[in-house]
Order: structure tokens, then sequence, then C-alpha cells
């Protein structure tokens, strides 16, 4: 169920962008780059925008939603003790006596081998 939402999810945002971009500005935007200003024939420029700006509200809205559905019932809790992350599950776990740090041993020094003559 995550992974087909999620996938609902960037089909959501590739039609975003795209509703976004056909939208006219008063410099012509993207719209007239690619082609978009001939969308405005098909049904007349003020349905045209009209019709964008609903559809970006409602792909936005629907966006929103389904990111809150996955972040509220499929990612992990934070008090949650079964489930650890990737981070949790591969640290090595070091303990310290007393909150003290740990200390270190010197290196044992080893007689320098001096070449035969």
């Amino acid at each position: 169920m995550f992974g087909f939402l999620i996938a609902i999810e960037i089909l959501l945002s590739i039609l975003l962008i795209i509703s976004v971009l056909m939208q006219s500005s008063k410099g012509g935007g993207l719209a007239g780059t690619f082609g978009g200003g001939n969308v405005g024939m098909m049904f007349g420029v003020r349905r045209t925008a009209d019709f964008l700006s609903n559809a970006t509200w409602i792909l936005a809205t629907s966006f929103v939603l389904i990111a809150l559905i996955v972040n509220i019932f499929f990612l992990p809790r934070v008090g949650a003790t079964s489930e650890e992350s990737v981070l949790q599950r591969t640290a090595p776990t070091t303990q310290s006596s007393g909150g003290q740090l740990p200390t270190t041993q010197p290196p044992t020094q080893q007689p320098e081998q001096t070449p035969a003559k």
C-alpha cells in the first residue's frame, strides 16, 4: 500500500508541475514555449484559465492529503521500540561506565630495528 501511495504521489506531482507550467503568465510563461499557447483555442481563453486553475487546486490538495496520509499511517512513530531506522540498526553500541569518556591507551613502544651493516 505504501508503494502504491508513493506512485500516486509521484504521478500527482508530475501532473501538478505540468498544470502549473501550462498556465500563462503576464510574460507568456512556459506555455508559449512548449506550444501551450494553442490550448486556449480548444476551450477559449477564459475557460482554459479556469480549467487549469481548478486543476492546479485539485492536484495540489490531493498531493497534500496523500502526503499526510502516508506520513500519519505508514511511517514509523517516534516512540516505537519495535521499528528502528537503518542507522540505529547498524550503529555500534559502546557502553561507557559512569558517564566517563573511554580512555585511550598509549601505543606500545617497539625497539627500532637497525639495518644490518
